[in-house]
């Protein structure tokens, strides 16, 4: 059995907190993105794009960047959108939100950007 690892995420460490199962991996790349875009999308999830400042990731409620993107099957609107609230809010994390219509809760999310860390 191999050892489990501490992965030093503290409060009183803001470049060390993790966000959702993603932030344990390295960053993802962009194709590494546009694939889990994807899958959101076959899944027929509707994508939200959410933001907030690093200091208030935890115990705040992250900001709606527009509407969820109901209905939306183009990857490349998505991204587009994600990039959109980056470069809005370019110190903010900026997550990627998959709701799923059957079971009424979120599907998925991950953090696509990480914001500046103090």
């Amino acid at each position: 059995m191999s050892e489990v690892l501490d992965y030093k995420s503290r409060l009183s460490d803001p470049a060390s907190r993790k966000f959702e199962t993603f932030s344990y991996l390295p960053p993802l790349t962009k194709e590494q993105i546009r694939q889990q875009v994807e899958y959101l999308v076959k899944k027929g999830w509707n994508p939200a794009i959410e933001h907030t400042e690093p200091e208030n990731a935890f115990g705040h409620y992250w900001y709606m960047w527009k509407l969820p993107m109901f209905g939306e099957t183009e990857v490349d609107n998505v991204l587009a959108e994600a990039e959109a609230c980056h470069n809005a809010n370019p110190d903010n994390h900026v997550r990627l939100v998959g709701y799923d219509n059957y079971k009424q809760s979120q599907g998925t999310a991950l953090v696509i950007f990480r914001g500046k860390t103090i």
